[in-house]
């Protein structure tokens, strides 16, 4: 019997082992596809130069990029229920990492737009609910909360490690090697495609095309293939609305932080530097609000845990509108850490509730997909609202109202979390 138990212990032992392996993966994967395609944030410039583009040029790509990502959230969906996490996620790293060589090349402009709109597929159509889906795959019910908020975490710690890594190449070939700006952003756009490329082949190579976890594996079932009537299934379910709202919510008290560095500098009178100070500091609270909320959750309740973090983001948001003449750096630099440590604990959980509303895993990667296509439209409306306040009113006014609207659908979010709690608390009890 002794030996029964020690075999089956090391069987699980490593069972465990091989699913954190492809978590791992997963989490890479996930920390390095969007850096490549989101390089202006740390060298606009340099690729404004090297392209021989403007920056509205550069903006028009980044809309196509958007609009991709929405075009392709639902059908994204559909694709992760018929292929397994293996292909689509390997596909999408390889497909990355390929476009970044041929963008690396540095090519004809009339070439941007066919490598965004190609990354929009790679990264949307392909990876997003597979990659989603796969974690939730991996996780048993009990470990939701955590391995979402490990992912949201882990990725902010690749994009780090990435960016400075990327930093510092750009640094050296221009400093030590007396390279252009050029040349130098060839490099650091070879380093991450090659990142892309390598993770791509492991991800063919280890992960599974089955559930990791037993709970999975046991509720695996095959699609009939009637997206009419996955469809209509999935919308009678009234918890996937209200994650939905919380997700819709919690996404743009995330947005809000964007606009931090202007805010401060106009509302606070601070200069640029202690500006970016506070919002380079906010960044490092991703791995400490991701991880922190996924193991709370799973502790004591994934919804509560979101319901406390959303009401008091809002509440960060009223408290930097209201209290501008306090002036304090260290006030300033305490309130944005705490709005950041708690938008980064909703990111990290928001995910993780779709696990409490008990979607069959073969209608999982759709329910992912029409979730997204709600949850997400803030990328396409707020800066339309920002821009709409910016021609009507002037100074700190046009932020106060813009947070003011983010910090009233934060309290949204937290009404919708509540109620989703005590949805799922009577579902449980009848």
């Amino acid at each position: 019997m002794t030996t029964l138990n020690a075999s089956m212990a090391a069987g699980s032992g490593s069972t465990n082992l091989k699913r954190y392996f492809q978590f791992l993966l997963l989490l890479l994967a996930a920390g390095a596809i969007y850096p490549l395609l989101y390089l202006r944030q740390n060298f606009e410039t340099s690729i404004l130069e090297a392209f021989q583009i403007t920056t509205s040029d550069l903006g028009n790509y980044y809309s196509m990029l958007g609009v991709m990502y929405m075009v392709c959230y639902l059908p994204s969906g559909w694709l992760a229920d018929r292929f397994s996490p293996k292909g689509l996620i390997a596909f999408s790293m390889l497909l990355t990492g390929g476009l970044g060589l041929w963008f690396a090349a540095i090519p004809d402009k009339e070439m941007l737009p066919y490598i965004f709109a190609a990354w929009g597929i790679g990264a949307g159509l392909t990876f997003w609910a597979s990659m989603l889906k796969g974690v939730k795959m991996l996780a048993s019910h009990n470990e939701q909360g955590r391995f979402f908020g490990i992912l949201d975490g882990g990725r902010g710690l690749v994009e780090a490690v990435l960016a400075t890594i990327a930093i510092a190449i750009f640094a050296y070939a221009i400093e030590s090697q007396g390279q252009s700006n050029t040349v130098a952003l060839q490099q650091v756009i070879y380093m991450y495609s090659f990142t892309c490329i390598v993770i791509g082949v492991l991800a063919f190579l280890f992960i599974s095309n089955e559930p990791a976890n037993k709970e999975a594996a046991d509720t695996k079932a095959s699609s009939n293939g009637n997206l009419v009537r996955d469809l209509k299934f999935l919308m009678s379910i009234p918890e996937l609305w209200l994650v939905s709202i919380i997700i819709f919510c919690g996404y743009q008290l995330f947005w809000a932080t964007y606009s931090f560095s202007a805010f401060l500098q106009e509302g606070y009178e601070i200069t640029a530097v202690t500006a970016g100070f506070i919002t380079v500091a906010k960044l490092w609270m991703r791995p400490i609000g991701g991880i922190g909320a996924g193991f709370l959750g799973d502790k004591y309740g994934k919804e509560n845990i979101l319901a406390v973090a959303l009401l008091g983001a809002s509440i960060g948001l009223v408290v930097m509108i209201v209290f501008p003449q306090l002036n304090s750096v260290y006030f300033l630099l305490a309130v944005v850490l705490l709005i950041g440590v708690l938008t980064y604990a909703i990111r990290g959980l928001y995910w993780a509730i779709l696990d409490d509303c008990d979607i069959p895993l073969h209608v999982t990667g759709l329910a992912i997909g029409i979730v997204s296509l709600i949850a997400y439209t803030p990328d396409i409306f707020l800066p339309q609202i920002n821009g709409f306040i910016a021609a009507r009113y002037e100074g700190v006014t046009v932020y106060n109202l813009y947070f003011g609207y983010i910090a009233v659908m934060g309290v949204v979010g937290t009404l919708t979390a509540l109620r989703l709690k005590n949805m799922i608390a009577n579902k449980k009890a009848s």
